[in-house]
């Protein structure tokens, strides 16, 4: 079941949350340095990528707002905290949807 309004607001203010979208940007930062420079569209990812390892809380901050609302995130629903359910390899695909859609 999708999350209310409120409860996707909430979620992305949520401090425990946004430091799960910061490590999963850290994490698919790291595989893109690790990428061969022949990887369509390389040269943006990985532009992406060096910022997102010098400054991983603004990358965190550009993401978070589309990580939140992607299906993974809404489906898994929160608990009596507002916290997201969400397993971390469930986030992490999000987290990677929601930068590829950005890039």
């Amino acid at each position: 079941m999708a999350l209310t309004y409120d409860q996707s607001a909430d979620l992305m203010k949520d401090p425990d949350f946004f430091g799960r979208v910061k490590v999963g940007c850290l994490t698919y930062a790291r595989y893109i340095t690790d990428e061969p420079a022949t990887t369509p569209a390389h040269s943006t990812r990985i532009k992406w990528a060096q910022q997102a390892l010098l400054v991983p809380d603004s990358a965190a901050s550009q993401v978070i707002p589309t990580c939140v609302m992607d299906t993974a995130v809404q489906d898994a629903g929160v608990d009596a905290e507002g916290h997201s359910l969400i397993t971390d390899a469930a986030l992490q695909g999000a987290v990677e949807t929601s930068i590829n859609k950005l890039l």
